[in-house]
């Protein structure tokens, strides 16, 4: 389960997503988790996925 705070679900995510998943659409596909939504969240929040980095900041 993710957490609700924005700032807690970016610094969760991108964890995941530098330990165990090479894109975020291997991540939210893995936890069956809808990609626009969690980027909707965290955009909402200040947060940008930068692909190359393969990380929100």
């Amino acid at each position: 389960m993710l957490p609700n705070d924005p700032v807690m679900l970016m610094s969760v995510v991108n964890t995941k997503l530098r330990d165990f998943y090479p894109t975020l659409d291997a991540l939210c596909e893995d936890l069956d988790i809808s990609k626009e939504a969690l980027c909707d969240k965290l955009t909402a929040a200040g947060f940008v996925y930068d692909r190359e980095k393969n990380q929100f900041s």
